[in-house]
C-alpha cells in the first residue's frame, strides 16, 4: 500500500495505490487526518485508480473522513472508481453520501 496526498486549494486529493483494509486502514486514517488538522481543508476527493480492494474497515474510514469534512460543511468525492469497488460503495450506501465524477478536473470544479 501506498498514499499519495496532495492539495489543491481547500481539497485534499488522497490517491491510495493496493488494498484498503484492515491492515493498512489505520496508517491510512492517521496520515489523512493529519493532512485535515494541521491544513486549511474543507473538501476531499479520492482518486481510486489504484485501489484494488477495499473491505469494511476502508469503509469505516472513509465514513469518518466524511464525518470531519461535513462538519466544516465540506464535500467528500470519488472518481476512477472500477467496477469493484463501486460494488462495495453501492453495496455499503457510500455513494449516497459520496459525490463520483467523471474525473479529478471535474470534481474540482464541483467542488
Amino acid at each position: 500500500m501506498s498514499l499519495n496526498l496532495k492539495i489543491d486549494k481547500e481539497t485534499l486529493i488522497v490517491q491510495i495505490r493496493g488494498e484498503l483494509d484492515h491492515h493498512t486502514a489505520e496508517e491510512i486514517r492517521d496520515k489523512i487526518d493529519y493532512e485535515l488538522e494541521n491544513g486549511k481543508i474543507k473538501n476531499i476527493l479520492f482518486d481510486f485508480s489504484k485501489l484494488s480492494f477495499m473491505d469494511s474497515s476502508g469503509i469505516g474510514v472513509l465514513m469518518g473522513r466524511y464525518k470531519k469534512i461535513s462538519q466544516r460543511n465540506g464535500q467528500a468525492g470519488v472518481f476512477n472508481v472500477n467496477p469493484q469497488i463501486r460494488r462495495v460503495f453501492e453495496i455499503s450506501g457510500l455513494l449516497r453520501i459520496f459525490k463520483e465524477f467523471d474525473s479529478k478536473e471535474h470534481a474540482l470544479e464541483n467542488m
